[in-house]
């Protein structure tokens, strides 16, 4: 059974694990994402987190009474490590030379960590479906146009993030490489229009 990086410092010797309520919340949204990247919205259950945090099954219902709680909890975690991705893109695009090219290596960045792209997808799906985690995945979106605003305009922001969107999860879905020359292309055509 694995054990998340913060409940596993809250561990104690002799094997007792600290009552930090902040720890154990953590924990188990760590958990929960984790469970959602292997397995996916669908399929995470009390019991699974309980098991991957390394915590009792009453733990998770003690922090978060329903199912749908506990995975929004989550998926503000998810979007919160979504904003601090977007801030390191924002800080690349300031500097970058020329923005098409900086945004394929981001892109290629991203997409090597397919866990995270899984997580970040799942919370779009999800708000697909559910209005209440809506803003969390429209956070993401709006940030996307809001980065490429000031490099590109209005119009090429919104195009260049659908772009960037739709090539992402067809990469996450088909497990196909990105074609770095013709996303840099696509870009550079969608910037000059």
């Amino acid at each position: 059974m694995q054990t998340t990086p913060a409940l596993a410092a809250q561990v104690r010797s002799g094997g007792r694990r600290a009552r930090d309520p902040q720890a154990r919340r953590e924990a188990l949204a760590a958990a929960t994402i984790e469970i959602i990247a292997e397995a996916g919205i669908g399929r995470t259950t009390h019991r699974a987190v309980a098991a991957r945090a390394g915590l009792p099954l009453g733990a998770t219902t003690y922090y978060f009474p329903t199912l749908d709680a506990l995975i929004t909890a989550a998926l503000q975690k998810a979007a919160d490590d979504q904003e601090a991705d977007l801030e390191i893109w924002a800080e690349r695009l300031r500097d970058a030379a020329d923005p098409a090219v900086a945004l394929v290596e981001l892109v290629g960045e991203y997409m090597a960590d397919r866990r995270t792209a899984r997580i970040e997808f799942e919370l779009c799906a999800a708000a697909a479906r559910d209005a209440a985690l809506r803003p969390l995945a429209e956070a993401w979106l709006q940030g996307l146009h809001e980065l490429l605003l000031p490099h590109v305009g209005d119009d090429a922001a919104h195009d260049i993030s659908a772009l960037l969107d739709g090539t992402m999860l067809h990469l996450l879905v088909t497990g196909a490489p990105l074609n770095a020359p013709a996303l840099t292309a696509a870009i550079r055509a969608l910037v000059s229009r």
